[in-house]
């Protein structure tokens, strides 16, 4: 199976999307996975001019020259494609929205359509599961039948405070709850529901939440007033 996997989150590799994403490609990697990853924020990609060129004059190619000539044919030979966004008001962020809106020339109308599944990571700061409403309405819109699979990530801040400390269990529950996800999608192509559900699982009560977003946010506080010294 051939992978490609794109994360949207401006903190990349570190921040909390990165924590699941990464969790969830180890466990595709342990079932025999290709996987070629890429960061949007390291790429240059201009929003689609919408002329549509790429369809009526050059079919199947895009006459922009930026980062997406690298990635259309690794868009071409992929069995899967990972899509990783945090949620920070609604929807995707933008830059991975951009890339998205760039695939047009995969997608010629009166050709087949390819059999392409696509899976989406999302985390997000909010306490409920229903903060991904819009997103999940967003990209089901997109990829429609082709979404395989949603693993998504609320109060997400809580993770790595309790990867480090109390709670660690809890949390690391929620990491292999991603990594078999990762397997389940590699090996059979789909992911159970309470795989699905186990990486949304609740971390503690929301007063415990409350508690540990405030001192997020005072650690934040802190940090932008050392920097600024």
């Amino acid at each position: 199976m051939k992978v490609l996997a794109l994360n949207g989150s401006p903190h990349m590799d570190e921040g909390n999307t990165g924590l699941i994403l990464t969790a969830f490609l180890d466990g595709m990697r342990s079932a025999g996975a290709d996987i070629e990853s890429f960061c949007t924020r390291k790429l240059s990609i201009m929003p689609c001019l919408g002329d549509l060129d790429c369809w009526m004059k050059t079919p199947g190619e895009c006459s922009i020259k930026d980062d997406m000539q690298i990635l259309y044919p690794k868009f071409r030979e992929a069995d899967v494609v990972v899509y990783a966004s945090p949620v920070y008001c609604a929807g995707i962020t933008g830059p991975l929205k951009n890339l998205i809106d760039r695939l047009v020339p995969l997608y010629i109308p009166g050709q087949p359509v390819s059999d392409q599944l696509a899976v989406l990571i999302s985390t997000c700061g909010a306490w409920e599961l229903e903060a991904f409403s819009p997103l999940l309405v967003q990209m089901g819109a997109i990829f429609r039948e082709h979404l395989a699979g949603s693993l998504l990530r609320p109060h997400a801040e809580m993770m790595k405070p309790m990867l480090a400390g109390p709670g660690r269990e809890r949390a690391e529950a929620v990491i292999a709850a991603a990594r078999e996800a990762g397997r389940q999608m590699a090996a059979v192509g789909r992911i159970a529901k309470e795989v699905l559900e186990d990486v949304g699982r609740e971390l503690g009560s929301k007063e415990e939440f409350e508690k540990a977003f405030m001192e997020w946010m005072e650690g934040m506080k802190k940090a932008a007033e050392e920097k600024d010294r």
